[in-house]
């Protein structure tokens, strides 16, 4: 027995191919010094705990390489990942100590928190909370104020009545070169379209979204809606646990892809990407959209409805063709508490900062590749062959450069539709066909290469081409469906 090992130790039991590769690790461990058990070290290994990882291979050179193979010989065993196993396994113990010590009397007292949680948590009551928390959270404030009252005033009265005219000037006085007057303030310029966007149109939007999200975070609300919708989640291959990365795309795609990495099956990543590359718009993408669709409650419902039918429909059959075992779920549901306001404002801040540091300068970096996809006639042709399927969804052809901004950031394409709706070139019903077809539509550059990162180029690729064709496919019916039935919005 080594030094650290205690004399009385009460370890877990695992099954008997789990409890090989432990002994196996352990016999393994021979340097000295880790201030844990070995047993508790060749746990940590098979979760391949990162810093663990790398505290063993700095002090077993000679055995890692043996250490690594017993880890992936151990997974190879799984169709699940062996950190959700050893947890699995762990509650189970945790269940059979707290059955032998507690006693609970026939009628426990439940507190006023313990019943607002089970309501929070029961379908009958969850739905219309939740309805409540996305109408009043999201559509009121961060549509009605986010993208109404702020982007109102930033845009008109800051941007477009002084900042852009006084910018417009000096540039045009001090640079005589067309040419790089146009990148700078040109229709597509960076500074009069890139500049605007990400801060008179974008950034009140992110800001209220993420402002509202943290005040949910922070009462212990995320917990208790990834219970609710565990089993409808179940239908669509993925568990409760899904709603974090889900929720987050909300805030950014690009950030809840990454977050998918949390979720215990390949078969749960993939659907949960795919999901969030389709069907989730970004904060900023959902605030313009709202502002597009103030004022029309009924074009308003039909695009919910149609992305939350998309949503599952795309999940279902994705859960029904991929091969895998159901998901389980168990989540630790932390106390409700009223939100502490510091927390809100930090959170809040720390989401900003990212945005600045990592979205920001990708409106730069859009901006001067339209600008050269302009000088070079490649941005107009990619606009040409934009306009025929634009054509087919019944919408104008000035349309496809909302679009084809739309590659480059999702919600760039929504502040171009915007800018569309203010010039009066949409009616109701193409307002709420373009909305839809751009929710769905290509993910951005950024999200495209996470995907390809996170699931591989094929899988990457391979998604973006599905979506692009479906995107347009469900536009098309949606206008055709209108028309038939002479529907106005």
């Amino acid at each position: 027995m080594s030094k650290t090992e205690p004399k009385n130790s009460c370890n877990v039991g695992y099954n008997d191919t789990i409890e090989v590769y432990i002994s196996r690790i352990e016999a393994l461990l021979q340097g000295s010094g880790y201030k844990i058990t070995k047993r508790s070290l060749a746990l940590l290994l098979l979760q391949e705990d990162a810093e663990i990882l790398g505290l063993v291979k700095e002090k077993e050179p000679g055995n890692f390489f043996e250490i690594e193979k017993a880890i992936g010989e151990a997974k190879a065993h799984y169709s699940q990942p062996l950190n959700y196993l050893i947890s699995l396994r762990r509650q189970e113990e945790a269940s059979l100590i707290s059955g032998r010590v507690m006693v609970f009397g026939s009628k426990p007292k439940m507190g006023i928190q313990e019943r607002l949680s089970r309501i929070m948590m029961n379908p009958l009551t969850g739905a219309p909370i939740l309805l409540f928390v996305l109408y009043y959270g999201l559509y009121k404030f961060v549509g009605s104020f986010g993208s109404g009252f702020l982007v109102d005033f930033l845009e008109n009265k800051v941007f477009i009545n002084h900042i852009n005219p006084w910018v417009t000037q000096w540039v045009t006085a001090l640079i005589p070169f067309k040419l790089l007057q146009d990148l700078l303030v040109g229709e597509y310029g960076v500074i009069t379209l890139g500049v605007r966007y990400a801060f008179a149109i974008i950034l009140p939007i992110v800001a209220t979204f993420f402002f509202a999200f943290a005040i949910v975070e922070d009462t212990g609300y995320l917990p208790r809606l990834a219970m609710l919708v565990d089993q409808l989640f179940k239908r669509i291959g993925l568990s409760g646990r899904a709603v974090i990365p889900l929720v987050l795309g909300f805030g950014c795609d690009t950030m809840a892809t990454m977050v998918t990495r949390t979720l215990p099956t390949k078969r749960e990543r993939i659907i949960a990407t795919l999901l969030l590359a389709l069907a989730i718009p970004c904060s900023a993408q959902m605030g313009v959209i709202f502002a597009l669709l103030e004022g029309s409650p009924l074009g308003l419902v039909v695009w919910l409805g149609v992305i939350i039918l998309v949503f599952l429909l795309v999940g279902f059959l994705a859960a029904k063709i991929m091969p895998g075992e159901l998901p389980t779920f168990y989540m630790e549901i932390p106390p409700l508490r009223l939100p502490q306001f510091s927390n809100v404002l930090r959170k809040t801040w720390s989401r900003l900062k990212w945005y600045f540091k990592e979205i920001f300068p990708l409106f730069i970096f859009a901006s001067l590749l339209i600008w050269l996809g302009q000088i070079t006639g490649i941005f107009g042709v990619c606009v040409r062959i934009l306009e025929h399927p634009i054509r087919a969804l019944g919408l104008p052809d000035q349309a496809a450069v909302a679009f084809l901004f739309g590659f480059f950031r999702r919600d760039y394409g929504a502040a171009g539709l915007y800018d569309l709706k203010k010039a009066g070139l949409l009616s109701g019903n193409q307002l709420v066909v373009s909305c839809i077809t751009l929710t769905l539509f290509l993910p951005c550059i950024a999200q495209l290469l996470m995907n390809v990162k996170e699931r591989g180029i094929k899988m990457g690729i391979g998604m973006s081409i599905f979506i692009l064709f479906f995107s347009f496919s469900i536009g098309y019916l949606v206008n055709l469906i209108l028309n038939l039935l002479h529907i106005a919005l």
